[in-house]
């Protein structure tokens, strides 16, 4: 039975943590605080690198500041 206790612990404190419908911060659920990160993430991951942007004025813009 010794054996066996040390795994009963540790399986008992693997389910412990906050569910997907707990508080979490800013007033969302932990679960739409992680749905929220992992989108953040792909936005990022979507993100042109700096030397693909094109800075170029538009055709009927002024060429001096006013």
């Amino acid at each position: 039975m010794k054996p066996v206790f040390p795994f009963l612990i540790l399986g008992a404190l693997s389910a412990c943590g906050p569910a997907d419908n707990d508080p979490g911060p800013g007033g969302v659920t932990v679960g739409e605080a992680r749905a929220l990160d992992e989108a953040a993430e792909m936005l990022e991951a979507r993100q042109l690198p700096p030397e693909e942007i094109v800075t170029e004025p538009a055709e009927d813009a002024p060429t001096t500041p006013q």
